[in-house]
């Protein structure tokens, strides 16, 4: 019975951790392109479907379309984006050069994956609201005892806090990521 709200706690810290993928930390990380789309043929299509995407350096990341007509489509999503990088092309691919992060916007960075979190947190803390009313609802139609329903709550509340944790290890070490130099 635990398992439905477990699964819907785990979701949500997987939800967070593909979010934090996507911060860039002043390091080249590929998975910062997963949210872009291109028009490729009219169809908005992934990034990682249209080109080749490499790290030479720990700085540039080069997106090498199979298709040269692409190139403009793909400076393109980038420029739409909220990534705040410029694309160079070269003809062949496109380049992005990954400027060192400020310290104030390493902070914003933190901010912003603090609220993240919590919202991650709130979200957990959600499910364990659903679950009890669950127990609650079934201790009334006489489904279960009140010592069972006790038992379950406690048993929701060991696993949100669990959970909880788990997300402020997530913030703690994307935090740290971010303001190391």
């Amino acid at each position: 019975m635990l398992k439905q709200f477990e699964d819907k706690m785990v979701k949500s810290l997987e939800s967070l951790e593909s979010e934090y993928s996507t911060i860039r930390a002043g390091r080249a990380n590929p998975n910062i392109l997963n949210k872009l789309k291109v028009e490729y043929y009219g169809v908005p299509t992934p990034m990682q479907q249209v080109g080749n995407i490499s790290v030479p350096e720990a700085r540039t990341i080069v997106i090498t379309p199979w298709e040269a007509s692409l190139l403009k489509e793909i400076e393109k999503s980038i420029l739409c984006s909220d990534l705040g990088l410029t694309p160079n092309n070269d003809g062949k691919s496109v380049i992005l050069n990954f400027p060192e992060l400020t310290e104030e916007r390493r902070k914003d960075l933190v901010k912003d994956i603090k609220k993240k979190g919590e919202n991650t947190k709130v979200a957990i803390r959600n499910v364990r609201r659903d679950a009890n009313d669950y127990f609650k609802k079934q201790l009334k139609a006489n489904e279960i005892s009140e010592d069972e329903q006790k038992d379950y709550e406690e048993k929701v509340q060991k696993l949100t806090d669990k959970y909880v944790d788990m997300v402020e290890s997530a913030i703690e070490n994307k935090s740290k990521e971010i303001m190391t130099v």
